[in-house]
């Protein structure tokens, strides 16, 4: 399912964007197609390792080549400084990842998402590695207040690259929490009520920062929070009826 709706997504944009990008004789569009496709390769991997290592090899080049396409039109300060702040965000969320799936990884005995499953997880232990992966994901996915470097990206970025950042780059981080949640299995009650609060804070919040946008990418960026919310609201529901 999420490798379908990668593909049409990047092939959707990517068409738009050899229109878009055509008549750029400045920049070397060769260098930005493969960096494109790099994006393409990355996320595929990222959805269907089946390896924590292998996972955030996926989840490192994915944030790399988005860098990079992001910041196209880096002669502006702002693309530049959108960036930077795109790539703090991006690496302090995949410091949490390490450190989840290396104490997920020495519990179970192997760094493979089976072996993971099948390992009992403590709920205080499950209930620290459930913290590091909100954090971990919820800062590619644009939880409110771990959004920061979205509504500063969007605009940065070229028109199809925030098609892609908003239609399926930014759920990634929802996938990798299902992922997470379906490994650990038990977790305490208190995780489904952050999720809940989060989606709340989220949607609501998204919203009421949209309301002020005359912007057009920044509006898309902030309904793009708004929506990653409700998605979060279901979660929380499921996990809590769980």
């Amino acid at each position: 399912f999420f490798l379908l709706t990668i593909t049409i997504l990047f092939l959707s944009a990517g068409v738009y964007g050899y229109g878009y990008l055509k008549d750029d004789k400045e920049k070397n569009l060769s260098i930005h197609y493969a960096l494109y496709h790099v994006l393409l390769i990355s996320m595929m991997l990222v959805v269907t390792a089946k390896n924590a290592v292998l996972f955030l090899v996926g989840w490192e080049m994915m944030a790399l080549s988005s860098y990079f396409l992001i910041t196209f039109h880096d002669e502006r300060e702002s693309v530049r400084k959108a960036g930077y702040l795109y790539l703090i965000a991006t690496h302090t969320g995949t410091f949490c990842l390490w450190g989840m799936f290396l104490v997920m990884g020495r519990h179970a005995g192997s760094m493979n998402f089976d072996q993971m499953a099948l390992a009992s997880f403590p709920l205080p232990l499950a209930g620290a590695l459930f913290i590091l992966g909100v954090i971990g994901f919820g800062v590619k996915a644009g939880f409110i207040p771990l959004h920061i470097w979205l509504p500063h990206a969007h605009p940065a970025a070229p028109s199809h690259v925030s098609a892609v950042l908003s239609g399926v780059f930014i759920k990634t981080g929802i996938y990798g929490l299902m992922r997470i949640i379906l490994i650990i299995k038990d977790l305490p009650e208190w995780c489904a009520v952050t999720l809940l609060l989060i989606g709340a804070i989220s949607g609501v919040g998204g919203v009421l920062y949209a309301l002020g946008q005359h912007e057009i990418k920044k509006l898309l960026a902030y309904h793009s929070i708004e929506n990653i919310g409700i998605i979060t609201l279901g979660l929380g529901i499921g996990l809590w009826g769980q």
